[in-house]
């Protein structure tokens, strides 16, 4: 488990700057939201926030430390639009088989199949992904992710971009992160709105809550867990990676 944060990182300059300054804290239990508006503010907010680019301004930082290659390795890219989205037309089926091969896993027929089930999304294995429902793709994108070697959070980009209620959707965010892995998303400024009311339905587990007499308010040290294993399916039944 990690915490991520954004402190004040922007591209360029205003005004209309590409990404305006941004802020957002993301840890275990507690998505982290970053708002944005615009084709591209999205794109470079994703790239920013996993380590792949550097901000003009501000910082980004990992367990309270500025360490861009850690935070490469640690958090995925799930849907960013030109960076880690599949090809509109891919079925279900093809998206696994590729998934599972990207993460060291064997992407057999039955190994597929197994998946598809596990996540509870058999009946659109022939679909192709531009046409099925916003949370079922979401669910899809964001478990395959997780099973790369040593990726323990996710920057989601944009799935208001597909259609479907927020609700629908950040129950799959929601669901993920009560399993205690950091998730930021990245969203626009409505269906941020809605996010946020979401966010006060997430129960914090007791391990989170601070000890009787601390400070509520922890910097990212404090919030430091030495992360353990790889991460599974919800029912931890998929083979080992080979």
């Amino acid at each position: 488990m990690s915490t991520l944060e954004i402190d004040t990182a922007g591209i360029g300059d205003e005004p209309g700057a590409p990404l305006p300054v941004v802020s957002a804290v993301a840890g275990p239990h507690r998505p982290g939201i970053v708002a944005v508006e615009t084709e591209q503010a999205p794109v470079l907010a994703s790239l920013v926030a996993g380590g792949r680019m550097k901000p003009d301004r501000g910082r980004v930082l990992l367990d309270g430390h500025d360490d861009p290659a850690a935070l490469r390795r640690a958090f995925a890219l799930v849907d960013t639009p030109g960076v880690a989205e599949p090809f509109p037309v891919m079925t279900l089926r093809r998206i696994v088989r590729e998934e599972l091969a990207f993460a060291g896993q064997r992407p057999s027929r039955e190994h597929v199949d197994t998946v598809l089930d596990e996540l509870g999304v058999s009946a659109y294995a022939d679909t192709a992904v531009q046409r099925v429902p916003t949370d079922v793709r979401v669910r899809l994108l964001v478990e395959l992710a997780l099973l790369r070697d040593g990726v323990t959070g996710l920057v989601i980009t944009s799935p208001e971009r597909h259609g479907g209620s927020v609700a629908s959707w950040f129950a799959v965010v929601r669901d993920v992160a009560q399993r205690g892995i950091t998730v930021l998303l990245v969203t626009s400024k409505a269906a941020a709105e809605t996010a946020e009311r979401l966010l006060a339905t997430i129960p914090v587990p007791n391990d989170d809550l601070p000890d009787e007499g601390a400070s509520a308010t922890e910097g990212p040290d404090d919030a430091t867990s030495p992360t353990g294993g790889e991460q599974r399916l919800p029912s931890d039944t998929l083979e080992t990676r080979s």
